[in-house]
């Protein structure tokens, strides 16, 4: 059977570290995932409020073809510039895309970024002229390596799940003949990520060795179409988001990863209800290091990845908003 690997986290795919930052006066945070080398990537943008940078880039038959790393972040609009933060460390270690190298022109890091909002959550953001979050990128590039701490750290420092304090989830799967999947969640949503009444998780079908507590249902449960549960009581635009990153080991092309990704946004689903409204921002990207080389026939493999990712992502968030909660 397939198992989650080592640490259970994003980074037991081999050729990715995490870096993750806060600030507790702000109540806000940000989590960077950097592959070893520049990698493959591809987004799918689900919610209806989303705030995004560079995704235009991992469009099909743009220029650049790999990326040097993802930033989540907190912040709203303001954090995108979290991005600028990763980027200037990449640029100090001489990382980037360079269409043609010049002596004294340095490379242009790619780093495409999600936000989630949560500037209404009590922390003080009266921070002046230049917003904190260049600061926490480049704290975060810094401090990449192969832990991940959950629940509130990172991206999900400051977020709330429903009625729930939100977090940081990640989680792992290794497969009976070598491939790797992960996934790294910031948990903002408006849904729920519980079974209304009941202290189960919606995600708790996929959960493996209790990581999130063991609860389950009652045998005689039944679900109403209509009642959405421990959901945030004031769905506002744009304050509701779960952005989320995927990393495989196994080489996929462009558009590979792009079905990936568009496969994988069922994890979400699995996770919350509801999601994907007017009020969300859902965002999810995908990342191959290229370590794993599949012979294996494609249209089938992409299918296994897709399918690992969707079920290792719901656990992710699963886990985020348990050990926030704990």
């Amino acid at each position: 059977m397939a198992k989650p690997g080592a640490r259970n986290t994003i980074t037991d795919v081999p050729g990715f570290k995490v870096g993750q930052t806060e600030d507790t006066k702000v109540r806000t945070g940000v989590s960077v995932i950097v592959p070893d080398a520049p990698a493959i990537a591809a987004v799918a943008v689900s919610g209806g409020g989303p705030g995004t940078r560079e995704t235009d880039l991992l469009s099909a038959g743009m220029l650049v073809d790999g990326i040097d790393a993802i930033c989540l972040s907190g912040g709203s609009a303001f954090g995108l510039a979290a991005a600028d933060g990763v980027a200037s460390g990449l640029k100090q270690e001489g990382r980037g895309f360079a269409l043609v190298p010049l002596t004294g022109v340095p490379r242009t890091p790619i780093v495409p970024a999600a936000i989630l909002y949560d500037l209404a959550n009590g922390g003080d953001k009266s921070w002046g002229d230049v917003s904190p979050y260049a600061a926490l990128g480049l704290g975060a590039y810094r401090a990449r390596g192969l832990g991940v701490e959950l629940g509130q750290a990172g991206a999900g420092f400051g977020a709330k799940a429903g009625a729930f304090a939100g977090g940081t989830g990640s989680a792992s799967i290794v497969t009976h003949d070598g491939i790797t999947v992960g996934a790294l969640a910031g948990v903002n949503c408006f849904g729920s990520v519980f079974m209304p009444g009941t202290d189960a998780y919606w995600a708790w079908p996929y959960e493996i060795d209790g990581e999130f507590g063991g609860k389950r249902p009652p045998e005689d449960y039944a679900a109403d179409a209509e009642d959405w549960g421990a959901a945030k009581a004031n769905p506002a635009l744009g304050q509701n988001t779960t952005i989320a990153c995927i990393a495989t080991d196994v080489a996929l092309t462009a558009s590979e990863a792009k079905r990936v990704a568009q496969m994988a946004l069922s994890g979400f689903s699995r996770a919350i209800r509801p999601v994907f409204a007017p009020f969300d921002g859902d965002a999810l990207f995908v990342m191959s290091s290229a370590k794993v080389e599949s012979g294996e026939e494609r249209a089938i493999l992409v299918a296994r990845i897709g399918e690992l990712a969707a079920s290792t992502l719901s656990r992710a968030i699963a886990r985020g908003v348990h050990e926030a909660n704990r």
